[in-house]
């Protein structure tokens, strides 16, 4: 004769079983939340364990495909797309992607439809590739994307359409343009928090002529910050650079997911004695964020 459980049992075995995913949520939230600290921010990878997703040139639309990098653990996270440079493919900024996923950000770096691609034209594509991630990426990319939370950076030209795409769609959180090249000089409509790096060794986009420039020209009213790399060249952003990274994952936590704890390091002790002369040649900001 077989025995039936009592309720009591049941009831507690039902419990269990709610609970178990509940716990693994939590264990992952857990880690998504750790507060930050330099040696967090310096290391090359953050928490989070990631997946990607390939967009073909034939899927795509309004861009030339790309790579999408997201983490594992469930959870809805802001997005960020990432445009490489003149002649460059998304392998050129790839390990940037990877890195702000691993700290809770759905990353698309993109190809362009041409290499020869002008900044106008990156800045499209880059909102076109957000569209993308939010509306027509696998369900399970979808199901990790907080559509309210988007962001753009980019690569030399593709830093030029970064700011372009932040000075046209005000509703972005945040921009990252990367030793970045524009005709265009004037950035003073922009309404978008953006933090420029620039290389004090560019003889290609020189920090003289643009970026320094394009810094100078957004408005007191906007978040903002210029950080010129020390002993760097305008091919700096293509290879894992600790800067790079730890200040691509700071300003994306603090002003894509609105996380005050990563304001100390834009704008306290943690970054006073990180950003001496070794790592910048010269450094801006209008803090406090």
């Amino acid at each position: 004769m077989t025995t039936q459980p009592s309720p009591r049992r049941l009831a507690n075995t039902c419990k269990l079983a709610l609970a178990l995913p509940f716990a693994a949520l939590a264990l992952a939230a857990q880690a998504q939340t750790s507060p930050p600290t330099s040696a967090s921010l310096n290391a090359t990878a953050g928490p989070l364990s990631v997946s990607t997703s390939s967009v073909s040139s034939f899927a795509a639309r309004g861009f030339g495909g790309g790579t999408i990098y997201y983490p594992n653990a469930t959870g809805q996270y802001g997005v960020v797309a990432i445009s490489p440079g003149y002649t460059a493919r998304q392998s050129s900024i790839a390990w940037l992607g990877r890195r702000l996923a691993t700290h809770g950000f759905v990353v698309i770096t993109i190809d362009t439809n041409s290499t020869l691609d002008q900044p106008p034209s990156r800045a499209t594509q880059l909102m076109a590739a957000l569209n993308h991630v939010v509306n027509n990426a696998n369900s399970t990319v979808r199901s990790r994307v907080d559509a309210s939370k988007q962001a753009v950076a980019g690569h030399s030209m593709g830093g030029g359409g970064a700011l372009i795409a932040a000075q046209n769609n005000p509703t972005l959180k945040a921009a990252y343009p990367l030793t970045p090249w524009s005709v265009s000089k004037n950035y003073s409509s922009v309404r978008v928090p953006t933090m420029i790096m620039g290389a004090d060794g560019d003889s290609i986009a020189s920090v003289a002529t643009h970026s320094r420039l394009f810094y100078s020209s957004l408005s007191s009213n906007v978040s903002k910050a210029y950080g010129e790399l020390n002993n760097a060249s305008h091919f700096t952003p293509n290879f894992t650079n600790t800067p790079i990274g730890r200040y691509a994952v700071t300003w994306m936590k603090r002003f894509v997911d609105s996380d005050t704890r990563y304001s100390p390091f834009l704008c306290g002790a943690p970054h006073d004695s990180y950003a001496t002369r070794t790592v910048f040649d010269r450094y801006e900001d209008n803090c406090p964020y």
